[in-house]
């Protein structure tokens, strides 16, 4: 199947997608997940031609290479995974989907299969719905739960994907997952940054200072690299201000946020990152607050002592991360909640994207128990 950002398919039903799946429930390595079943029959817009990804496992944090992959408007809810609340981006496999014109127009009728008698028949799945969930977890020696999940698995579907290699931007173009403007401003962006040194600590101010000048007079985004002022190793300050899924909220200010971070811009274990700076400053509503995920490294599920926070429509949109530009994962973003202060009921929320754009540049690596 060949479809770009914007179009409409259908998600084949529970029996073709066993039948493409081998006896570990996967399909080229990648995982089919419990809770994609429920979609089985349904139509959605193709949210972002998944033909790249970002290494979250490793902790290289480079580019991933992915064959016939796509991403709908749907996240994984973590029912089969321990409740996991990350809300990861679903990949589906071009082999489980189908184009269509449009919307529903009546109910789903499943497709059969006839035999030269004209008998329906069904050609047996290679794979079961119960084979499909038992994939999710095995149990160590220790008895320790470790989880499978696409997340987990990432490395197994995907093949490295070098920065140079100039096929994964013109698919970027070609695929409509980004506008040639977009694609234009995150290049600027990445010349700028190299060509004039703006990266380095001993070299950069110059840099670094024309380039919030020329922001400012325009109306653009702070240059996003900046450190915080903490030295490694002394305490950053926590703020509690026990958001709840629903509240109001407004994203302090860039300079703000700074004075809470470490020189490796790290609060309690928490990266902040280059592509949560666009939305400092703006209004969203709670979307949930993270409890538990689970360990992209080890499939174990982790709890936070301290909740992070992930707000509606905030996604990262992989617009300053060198070796994962124009990224179309849209992993959530998460936030201390010293980042962040109480809005009135009065503000409006921030214009949010599609609830699959929210995307965590913060993910198991930067995270501690703390």
């Amino acid at each position: 199947m060949e479809a770009c950002a914007g179009d409409w398919v259908e998600v084949l039903s529970k029996e073709d997608i066993l039948r493409t799946l081998d006896k570990n429930g996967r399909l080229d390595e990648l995982p089919f997940m419990p809770q994609m079943f429920k979609y089985c029959g349904q139509r959605f817009r193709v949210y972002r031609r998944a033909y790249k990804t970002c290494d979250t496992v490793s902790g290289q944090y480079a580019g991933r290479r992915l064959l016939d992959g796509y991403h709908l408007s749907l996240r994984c809810d973590g029912q089969a995974y321990g409740g996991c609340q990350a809300g990861c981006l679903i990949f589906w496999k071009g082999a489980w989907l189908k184009p269509v014109d449009g919307p529903a127009q009546g109910q789903y009728v499943p497709r059969r299969v006839h035999s030269p008698s004209g008998e329906p028949v069904s050609p047996p799945p290679r794979c079961t719905e119960s084979a499909v969930l038992g994939a999710t977890k095995r149990h160590g020696a220790g008895g320790d739960a470790r989880y499978y999940c696409q997340a987990t698995e990432l490395l197994n579907y995907t093949k490295p994907l070098r920065w140079w290699d100039a096929r994964q931007y013109v698919d970027s173009y070609r695929s409509g997952n980004k506008t040639l403007p977009e694609i234009a401003r995150g290049f600027l962006y990445l010349f700028y940054y190299y060509g004039t040194l703006a990266f380095s600590d001993r070299w950069g101010h110059p840099a670094r200072w024309l380039y919030n000048r020329i922001q400012a007079i325009t109306g653009g985004i702070p240059f996003p690299r900046l450190r915080g002022t903490i030295p490694v190793g002394q305490p950053t300050p926590r703020r509690d201000l026990g958001l709840r899924p629903g509240d109001l909220v407004r994203v302090k200010s860039y300079q703000e946020i700074l004075a809470t971070l470490d020189v490796k811009l790290s609060n309690r274990g928490l990266s902040f990152d280059a592509e949560l700076v666009p939305f400092c400053g703006k209004v969203f509503r709670v979307s949930t607050c993270v409890e538990r995920f689970i360990d992209e490294k080890t499939g174990q599920l982790r709890r936070m002592n301290t909740p992070a926070v992930i707000l509606e429509g905030v996604s990262c949109k992989a617009l300053y991360s060198g070796q994962r530009m124009f990224c179309p994962r849209s992993i959530h973003l998460w936030w201390r909640e010293i980042w962040l202060e109480r809005a009135s009921v009065e503000a409006r929320p921030q214009a949010t994207l599609s609830p699959t754009q929210a995307g965590a540049s913060a993910t198991a690596e930067h995270v501690h128990l703390t």
